[in-house]
């Protein structure tokens, strides 16, 4: 049986072993982010108003406001900007 660890020792290797992850979990959301901008907008330009759920509550956040105040030309506008 291993030798016991010392809760000190322990919580330390984990505090550092997330520092680690959540560096390199950082760098995979930046490229999952732009992908998913850039699949938003597509379906902004090609799709008609009101959208699917999912593309509204993409513009949700990034308007900041709710879904049932976005209108159409806020809709083109916010995803013009963003590509």
């Amino acid at each position: 049986m291993a030798e016991r660890m010392s809760t000190s020792t322990r919580m330390g290797r984990a505090r550092a072993n997330g520092k680690i992850s959540r560096i390199e979990n950082g760098h995979l959301k930046q490229k999952e982010r732009k992908a998913r901008d850039k699949r938003m907008a597509e379906l902004v330009a090609k799709g008609k108003f009101p959208y699917a759920p999912s593309v509204m509550s993409y513009l949700s956040v990034k308007l900041g406001k709710p879904t049932k105040q976005i209108t159409e030309a806020e809709a083109k506008a916010a995803v013009q900007t963003k590509a």
